[in-house]
């Protein structure tokens, strides 16, 4: 008799196993991709059921079972999941201990304002929002950098995280990235540059930023720059003029707000401004740290399509060009 139960509760117990394997390796019964959320201090017989209710599975007692038997009840991290079509209850919980949760993407763009750049974060309904309302040194003071200015701090890239994530960690993710990425660059950077430290360069990098339509001019841009600054002539970029300006830029920068003073108009004040005046990429930040070695003390846009300018080494060809690609194309209109 005690063989007999012996023998069944053998037969009974690998039928059981080999019918929890099979339905582990089963497909769920999904036919399009869909996200399904763990969501923290939930249960993973609570997970299960949520599975059955959104007709993956048809039954929901075996993951508990499963995951109790092996372990993996206290390993499964919360967050969203993608199941494609042809996954397997074993796929999932793979992906679950693992952690590999859906990820989102926020693209920051080169050239943004710092405001600009919270007015994207701020958007976002995939981030937390813990930052919004909060003047510019609550935010800094709240990432852990107080009595910093913000602006050209954030690195411009297309960011993935998921779902959920706080926009403090975002913003300092970006922070991050912008410290680590100058810092390398400053210690590559050419013998002889004006710049007393990485932070002026970033200054320079957002100016750069500012003034070049086209990659393969940034280098010499840079050049044209570095060159005034060594010479102790004034930067006189327009970029710098609108920032200072602020919400009183009307989008036509005119000869009397290239006369009114403020800290960051480079018409008045010698040197460069006191911040940055934008988010500077990778490709503004290396044309600083290796600008272009030339004569060059004057560039101006062509005014058409192309977005390129004409560099030039003295006042007078400076003028000859203003004259041509910029005061003549205004009588013609």
């Amino acid at each position: 008799m005690i063989k007999k139960l012996i023998i069944l509760s053998i037969i009974f117990a690998a039928a059981l196993v080999t019918d929890v394997y099979l339905y582990l390796n089963e497909p769920l019964l999904n036919t399009e991709p869909m996200l399904f959320e763990f969501k923290h201090g939930s249960s993973v017989s609570k997970m299960a059921k949520n599975l059955k209710q959104q007709g993956l599975v048809k039954r929901a007692y075996y993951i508990p079972l499963w995951t109790r038997i092996t372990g993996k009840s206290r390993k499964l991290k919360a967050g969203e999941y993608k199941i494609q079509p042809g996954m397997t209850v074993n796929d999932l919980l793979y992906d679950m201990e693992h952690a590999k949760v859906q990820q989102y993407t926020l693209t920051l763009v080169e050239g943004l304002t710092f405001w600009q750049m919270m007015n994207i974060i701020n958007e976002s309904s995939n981030l937390t929002h813990e930052l919004r309302g909060l003047t510019d040194e609550a935010i800094m003071q709240k990432i852990g950098h107080a009595n910093e200015h913000p602006e050209g701090r954030f690195y411009p890239e297309t960011y993935h995280f998921p779902k959920g994530l706080s926009d403090t960690q975002f913003l300092k993710r970006a922070y991050n990235e912008m410290q680590q990425r100058l810092n390398a660059a400053w210690q590559s950077r050419d013998a002889g540059l004006p710049f007393d430290n990485a932070y002026e360069a970033l200054i320079m990098a957002s100016i750069v930023e500012k003034e070049s339509a086209l990659a393969e001019e940034r280098t010499r841009i840079a050049g044209v720059f570095i060159n005034r600054l060594r010479k102790g002539m004034r930067l006189q970029t327009d970029p710098t003029v609108i920032y200072g300006l602020g919400k009183n830029f009307d989008g036509d920068i005119r000869f009397r707000d290239l006369r009114t003073d403020t800290p960051y108009n480079t018409y008045t004040r010698k040197g460069l401004p006191p911040t940055p005046i934008a988010m500077p990429g990778q490709g503004a930040i290396d044309a600083v740290m290796h600008p272009d070695t030339t004569e060059y003390l004057f560039f101006v846009a062509r005014g058409d399509q192309s977005g390129s300018h004409v560099f030039s080494k003295t006042l007078k060809e400076h003028e000859a060009a203003v004259d041509k690609f910029q005061r003549k194309r205004r009588k013609k209109k």
